[in-house]
């Protein structure tokens, strides 16, 4: 192994930066702390995305904490999935302690107690800003993917919204949805075929119980208005800090499609709505995705296209992603290839399939003269983690065991009673904690069946009047004629006869003296 001189040389050339940069800790060779040689990560490269992995409870929150907290510090907004509940303390200031001292008197700079500003976000009924969006701002497309559906079953819910879209019907939630397949597979089915085509019940029957399937989750939830604007995430407080929102998941991680439906209608509403960015001196947002496996493990193969599609585009809009999960391996290869920075905290052997996972996962770290990456995996303490990241000139900088700095904010959860008193302070919570019912499709079609069949009922009154009408007519007794009528019919009668033989006779004649006849033709049209 190459000597400490070397390795302080290779450091100082390595992560030289000119831009602005986060410090992540310092340098260790060896067992041992390089006082004063920082690792640090570019602003510039933060929108080229991360990964932080490690076993449990090796540091990967308190990772995700101190980056979070930095990125803040210098203005960027981030927005945190907090699936175990433990990321609220970001928003008190630590209590300080004499090991944290210890660990950062060896890095080589201070501990200073912060904090940052915070907005708690809910998909659910835990506290803070409702998250919500409708079935339309999803689209055809991406909601069948969502639902897993064949190609039949995505033209089926493709003929719904374009029905629904041509005819000024909003579908705003899940019993939009539901309404208008069973509207055209049903009642309008005669309308929706002249139009659009054949629409299978039996295909309507399946894409509704994977809807039920959905709503399970608590879907119904999250479908609705108002729908929440990507802008609110992208926000400073009075002091220039990135406001740090937190979406508190802690009660959907056995509902893990509710929880991948979010994140890809979330960035996909992100990378339609925010405008391209370029080579901007720091991102715009960056989105942490804790147990990102929960994403990727009940997502379809088309999903997974979608999401590693979405990764890769959203960095030219100044978004940056970080997935945090226990093993590289819970994160897809085209996905994990997109990734510029990796904090890679110690993994545990137990089992031969560990100690192949650890193999793998060392494969995806840059060779290293001065580390056996496969042994240090396994080596390294709480705190600790191998790091490597972009340079501003987007070159992977030097792999690098590293002691990871002290979050500056608390690291534990906030009380209730905190937690309520931040909400109590939102300045959004009053424009997203309310329910709209606006009309939509459902009471829209269902005025529609209601009126087809009055209209269906008043026909049939109609025709029955009239039979009745008819039945009461032939059964009334006819009236004798008195003697004065009988005459006056006679008499009528011939005087008809004679006048009818009388026009026949002049007909004839006419006809006769008339050499050709001209027919005329009136055409009607489709109106």
């Amino acid at each position: 192994m190459a000597n400490k001189d070397s390795f302080k040389q290779n450091m100082d050339s390595g992560y030289a930066f000119e831009g602005d940069s986060i410090i992540m800790g310092g340098a260790m060779f060896g067992e041992e702390c390089i006082t004063d040689t920082f690792v640090k990560v570019p602003l510039k490269t933060i929108n080229r995305h991360g990964l932080i992995a490690g076993a449990t409870g090796t540091g990967k929150t308190k990772t995700l904490q101190v980056i979070a907290e930095q990125l803040s510090a210098n203005g960027v907004p981030v927005l945190l999935m907090d699936i175990k509940g433990d990321l609220s303390g970001i928003a008190a200031p630590s209590g300080g302690h004499p090991k944290i001292d210890e660990r950062h008197a060896s890095i080589g700079f201070p501990f200073e107690a912060g904090t940052s500003p915070v907005e708690f976000l809910s998909l659910s009924n835990e506290k803070g800003v409702r998250l919500r969006a409708t079935v339309t701002e999803f689209g055809s497309v991406l909601f069948s993917k969502i639902l897993g559906l064949n190609d039949t079953q995505s033209g089926i819910v493709a003929v719904a919204f374009k029905y629904c879209d041509d005819n000024k019907i909003p579908l705003l939630d899940l019993k939009d949805l539901k309404k208008t397949l069973q509207y055209i597979s049903g009642e309008g089915k005669g309308e929706i075929e002249a139009d659009y085509g054949r629409v299978s019940s039996v295909s309507v029957g399946a894409i509704t119980r994977k809807i039920l399937e959905l709503e399970q989750q608590g879907a119904d939830l999250f479908f609705g208005e108002p729908s929440f604007e990507v802008e609110d995430l992208i926000r400073t407080d009075e002091e220039g800090k990135g406001m740090v929102s937190i979406l508190r998941l802690t009660d959907i991680q056995d509902r893990p499609k509710l929880f991948s439906t979010f994140m890809l209608q979330m960035l996909a509403e992100v990378y339609a709505t925010f405008p391209e960015q370029g080579d901007a001196d720091k991102p715009k947002l960056v989105i942490f995705i804790d147990e990102a496996h929960l994403v990727f493990e009940e997502a379809s193969g088309v999903l997974l296209d979608q999401i590693e599609a979405i990764v890769k585009l959203i960095r030219s809009k100044g978004v940056g992603l970080f997935f945090v999960t226990q093993n590289p391996a819970d994160i897809p290869d085209d996905v994990l290839g997109q990734l510029g920075l990796k904090v890679q905290h110690a993994l545990r052997a137990f089992t031969a399939k560990d100690r192949k996972a650890i193999k793998l996962a060392a494969q995806n770290f840059p060779d290293s003269e001065y580390y056996d990456v496969s042994k240090l995996l396994t080596g390294m303490g709480i705190g600790e983690a191998l790091i490597t990241a972009l340079s501003e000139k987007g070159i992977p900088t030097p792999l690098v065991r590293t002691l990871l700095r002290a979050p500056q904010s608390r690291m534990d959860v906030l009380t209730d009673s905190e937690i309520n008193h931040l909400i109590g302070q939102s300045a959004i919570i009053k424009k997203y904690n309310q329910d709209i019912d606006n009309e939509s499709a459902y009471e829209i079609l269902n005025a529609k069946l209601e009126a087809a069949k009055e209209a269906e009922h008043q026909e049939k009154m109609q025709k029955e009047n009239e039979k009745a009408a008819k039945s009461t007519s032939r059964g009334r007794p006819k009236k004798e004629k008195s003697m004065m009528e009988e005459v006056m019919d006679s008499t009528a009668a011939r005087q008809v006869g004679r006048t009818v033989a009388r026009e026949l006779t002049r007909g004839l004649l006419g006809a006769l003296g008339v050499r050709t006849t001209t027919r005329r033709r009136r055409n009607s049209g489709w109106f």
